[in-house]
């Protein structure tokens, strides 16, 4: 076996673009490549405004944080950011009816067969209670309490999964910090031209506004939905899904903080689309996603302005995007980031999901300057499975609305969905399975939390657990509510727990 000849080793990675995903690009490789080694060059355009709604994440974030081991406490105080356990979504069943997608798990699984089959059961008889009963996580949401490890619980109910809400644009600053302090170098100014190398088509440099020549053997694209470079100088394609999912525009205003801190996100579903609300320490983040094709602007700004829980801040900014992904991720020597890679409408809180991703897919299959096919075909692969995955998955909360009120929503239910969703919700619609196909992000629990809470009830379920009488069943179900309960009684408020453990300065 040939190692690789050290002349052959990447020596200098140029990330063009800012923002969240080119400074978490920037920090993960400083903190695994030597600067000895390879030379780790930022190229950002000053002009070039970032705009911060506030960022949703889910709990895979914190091995992120983990991997540079960030202290969790100065990281939400740098970033004014709260806790975050689940997400609420209220009125996409139904108006006046809502569920929550929390990140723990129901219960524990008896027998090899999940939990949420004896759940099932229970409901069938009609003696169930609501789910989140089961749910550490849901209920601790709920009633506005936080922390993260319960020390007098049982083992498996003693670790909680949980996310964050940060401001995304004092996040960057943030990474942008441990990056330059790790040897990335940050040059300002708009890429004006990529140059291409005439014999492969490769990148070769990119020329800055002032006709400097930036040059790089691998090249990072994250400069946003246009795709700078694996688009504009690549050609790679895209892949438009908005037929799926039709919501392309959104308005954003922050308004004031309410005194009591939520540690969920809220998702309202409106006429054409839906709100989000993000609690942060000094505001809360909104916005009003919607389809252009059954809303304008005016209306959907109107609708955001008239639903904000708090004196509006600033100005409402309208944000436009197209969901979908480009062809290839990888595309020669040049792998796209964040937007430039492809983008998923913020429903479940996967942007940042897909930058860290991304990222650690690179540091698997981080190449030499041969840059090998069977490596670039791999992570093609894998990034398009992901993706659409997510798709799938955010597709399933308007294909299974039961509104009538609106043409968006008739509409929604009445597509076409791809044949990869068809399969998991027939699966689930005769038996109440869920599998989860080669580590998609979403698990079992996830998919359950959606398709109960969007109406799904399945026509059976697991056989093994008509072994439990249904006294048996009762009980042990009271047992864990009971449990649960006391468990979620003993945990302080979210509000307090920040205030203790990580407040950030809010004065000027």
């Amino acid at each position: 076996m040939n190692s690789t000849n050290q002349d052959n080793q990447i020596r200098k990675i140029v990330i063009a673009g800012g923002g969240s995903a080119g400074w978490m690009t920037a920090a993960a490789l400083a903190k695994i490549v030597s600067k000895e080694v390879c030379q780790i060059t930022l190229v950002e355009s000053p002009a070039i405004g970032t705009v911060s709604v506030g960022e949703a994440t889910i709990p895979q974030i914190r091995f992120f944080n983990s991997l540079l081991g960030l202290d969790e406490n100065d990281f939400i105080k740098a970033t004014k950011g709260t806790f975050k356990l689940g997400i609420e979504f209220v009125n996409w069943l139904k108006e006046g009816q809502s569920y929550m997608h929390p990140f723990g798990p129901y219960g524990s699984n008896m027998n090899g067969v999940p939990f949420h089959h004896y759940w099932l059961r229970s409901y069938e008889i009609g003696k169930s209670e609501n789910i989140l009963d089961y749910c550490v996580e849901g209920a601790a949401a709920k009633q506005n309490r936080f922390v993260r490890r319960i020390n007098n619980a049982p083992p498996q109910l003693a670790s909680v999964n949980y996310a964050f809400h940060f401001d995304a644009i004092l996040y960057a600053k943030y990474l942008q910090k441990f990056a330059i302090a790790k040897g990335v170098n940050h040059f300002e100014g708009k890429i004006e031209k990529v140059n291409l190398k005439a014999e492969n088509g490769f990148i070769q440099s990119l020329t800055i506004e002032n006709g400097e020549n930036i040059e790089g053997d691998l090249f990072i694209d994250c400069s946003g939905f246009n795709g700078r470079l694996i688009e504009q100088a690549l050609n790679t394609g895209f892949e438009d899904w908005s037929h799926w999912l039709p919501c392309n525009k959104a308005v954003a205003q922050a308004c004031e903080p309410e005194a009591e801190i939520r540690p969920y996100t809220i998702s309202t579903a409106r006429d054409a689309g839906w709100q989000w609300q993000i609690p942060l320490q000094h505001r809360i983040g909104n916005g009003h996603v919607f389809s252009s094709k059954y809303m304008s602007d005016d209306e959907a700004t109107s609708v955001l302005q008239n639903n904000l829980p708090g004196k509006a801040i600033g100005e409402p900014r309208i944000l436009s995007w197209k969901n979908g992904r480009r062809r290839k991720a990888w595309n020669k020597n040049c792998i796209a980031i964040g937007l430039a890679a492809g983008f998923l409408e913020p429903l479940e809180s996967t942007g940042l999901q897909l930058v860290q991703s991304a990222i650690s897919r690179l540091l698997s299959l981080f190449p030499d300057k041969s840059f090998r096919q069977a490596d670039i075909d791999t992570y093609n692969q894998n990034t398009n499975f992901e993706i659409e995955r997510i798709r799938d998955f955010i597709i399933a909360h308007y294909k299974l609305n039961q509104r009538q009120d609106s043409e968006f929503w008739l509409m929604c239910q009445q597509m076409e969905i791809p044949d990869t969703l068809k399969s998991k919700l027939a699966l689930y619609q005769s038996s109440g399975r869920i599998f989860r196909e080669n580590n998609e992000l979403f698990n079992e629990l996830s998919w359950f939390s959606v398709l109960n809470g969007q109406g799904m009830k399945p026509t059976s379920y697991h056989p093994l657990i008509e072994s439990m009488s249904e006294k048996d069943l009762l009980s042990h179900l009271q047992n864990m509510r009971s449990t649960i309960s006391g468990i979620v009684q003993s945990i302080p408020e979210h509000t307090q727990f920040i205030q203790r453990n990580c407040a950030a300065h809010l004065g000027p």
